[in-house]
């Protein structure tokens, strides 16, 4: 860290300690007034497993970069929310992590704003893994085609090598394109958890099974499309068009996709 990084990298960790409530004292009672507020320097340093040393020179600004697995845990000491602890990491002038898995838990008021769009447009959210978390009434008339079965029939990837109705729902052309983005969001998932077994035993599924996976995935794209025009052949409505934007909450790594329709198809 730059001197001048480095002091409001120990600027911040004090006002975040001065923010905490200090532990109650055996029985309750203090033997004594605290002059400031907040936790000593020793008992933060004694929750985050580091030396009180080596905390003092942190917030004086005398010590070196600190490690990641050090952020960490003066992170989860301090109770940082996830944009404050991205903050910490930023003023320690590191790459900010991102989270260790998806979310499983949506936000309430996305699931309502989804619902108030049922007639509007369709919506979906999937997390990080590629899973569908949730899809409004329009997007599950829509998308119907595509439900899967077993164990990952809720993972997009999955669904595009192995559900038989892809190429009638979508067309040669768009077929073949969202098998492309499959695989490449495939391995941008399994980029930000390497070690994830879930995914894993997708991606070993799908080269044992698919024939055409080992094709896609043998190109070696990475996921990284955000906008895209797609079309439906729909069994009542006729050709349907959509401009799909992606929008990510990188606090619970989850994509929302809104299906915009278009004038004409």
């Amino acid at each position: 860290m730059a001197g001048s990084d480095r002091t409001q990298f120990g600027e911040y960790l004090r006002r975040r300690r001065a923010a905490m409530t200090p532990p109650e004292p055996p029985g309750g009672v203090r033997a004594s007034r605290r002059r400031v507020p907040g936790l000593r320097r020793h008992e933060l340093s004694d929750i985050a497993g580091i030396s009180v040393e080596y905390y003092t020179r942190l917030e004086q600004g005398r010590a070196p970069r600190p490690s990641k697995e050090i952020l960490l845990a003066l992170a989860r000491a301090l109770d940082l929310s996830g944009p404050e602890r991205d903050h910490l990491f930023r003023l320690a002038g590191g790459p900010v992590p991102g989270p260790e898995s998806p979310d499983e838990v949506i936000r309430p008021g996305l699931l309502r704003m989804m619902g108030t769009l049922d007639d509007t447009m369709p919506v979906t959210v999937h997390d990080g893994r590629l899973d569908l978390l949730a899809l409004n009434r329009a997007a599950e008339e829509l998308l119907a085609p595509l439900a899967g079965s077993g164990r990952f029939s809720r993972n997009v990837a999955h669904q595009a090598f192995t559900t038989t109705g892809v190429a009638d729902l979508l067309g040669h052309d768009g077929a073949r394109q969202f098998l492309r983005v499959a695989a490449a969001e495939l391995r941008s998932a399994l980029s930000r958890y390497p070690d994830d077994p879930y995914l894993q035993d997708i991606h070993a599924e799908l080269t044992a099974n698919s024939p055409i996976f080992p094709e896609y995935w043998e190109r070696g794209e990475v996921g990284a499309r955000r906008s895209a025009i797609k079309h439906f052949n729909h069994p009542d409505r006729g050709r349907l068009g959509y401009d799909i934007e992606m929008l990510h909450d990188p606090e619970r790594d989850h994509w929302i996709m809104l299906y915009t329709p278009r004038p004409s198809a």
